[in-house]
């Protein structure tokens, strides 16, 4: 039996996953949203033909599942909000908003619920996506099951047994996407100076991209061997990375992603004792 859900938050990633559930067979009619632009509300219903409503705690009130969807900067409100106005110590609580520790969280609704901790990223949206889950103590195992096959409707989905560790997830694939993106930029802006066309300097980077993340995740080998099949000795590969190597590339993605880390860990904290206005 399907239960009723309700993301709180209306925006990209409750999108993506409303649209994954339903793609995979989940009753529209289990599934609700809430937003305070009425042209949001508008173009959900119209788009994906779920109700979407006003009024935070009056959906929350009437869900099993919460999925708490809204600006880190905005959770303490809307925690507290949902915590004063509906009885919610039964639900299963799912927050994708980086950087607020589950604690903060269950403080914010009344020190009672279930809560899991959802750290995606943007590929979510086209259902590529690779998502870090913890869930604190109170979660059963039909909750824990509940949670990943929600965030699993974007892509990937991996446990984790510390909840410290979503600092290191929110790093390395969080952030991740914009490292290859970076370097994608790079790719192609040379392949331009060294004259191609935008479009085939483009189109090769990104088909490069791609084939070789698929060829990493769909084989056994570790990327290194992978890296190691397509470097001939003395050839064109291998030069290109010597020259990464006598720049320190390794090191260059290792302190980058050490300062996203120690970033993280900074605005969990911030966000902690976040007491601002929304």
């Amino acid at each position: 039996m399907h239960s009723t859900i309700c993301f709180i938050g209306a925006g990209n990633m409750s999108l993506s996953l409303i649209g994954g559930l339903i793609a995979s067979g989940y009753p529209k009619s289990l599934i609700t949203a809430t937003d305070k632009s009425d042209a949001q509300r508008r173009t959900i219903t119209e788009k994906l033909g779920i109700h979407c409503d006003a009024n935070n705690a009056e959906a929350a009130s009437k869900a099993d599942i919460i999925v708490l969807a809204v600006k880190p900067q905005l959770l303490e409100t809307v925690c507290t909000e949902l915590g004063e106005a509906a009885n919610l110590q039964d639900s299963l609580i799912i927050s994708i908003a980086a950087g607020v520790r589950s604690t903060d969280i269950d403080r914010w609704l009344g020190g009672v619920n279930a809560i899991v901790r959802a750290m995606p990223n943007t590929p979510a949206l086209v259902q590529s996506g690779a998502t870090g889950l913890f869930a604190n103590a109170k979660v059963t195992l039909a909750q824990k099951e509940q949670a990943e096959h929600i965030l699993r409707a974007a892509g990937l989905t991996l446990w984790l047994k510390q909840e410290a560790d979503l600092d290191t997830v929110t790093a390395l694939s969080g952030s991740g996407p914009a490292y290859f993106f970076l370097m994608m930029e790079a790719m192609q802006q040379t392949g331009q100076t060294l004259g191609l066309d935008e479009t085939a300097a483009r189109l090769l980077t990104i088909q490069t991209a791609f084939g070789a993340a698929k060829m990493a995740l769909e084989s056994r080998e570790d990327c290194a061997a992978l890296r190691h099949k397509v470097t001939s000795p003395n050839g064109t590969t291998e030069k290109a990375i010597e020259s990464f190597e006598e720049n320190d590339f390794k090191n260059i993605v290792e302190t980058a992603i050490r300062a996203a880390k120690h970033r993280a860990t900074q605005l969990a904290d911030e966000l902690g004792d976040y007491k601002g206005a929304p």
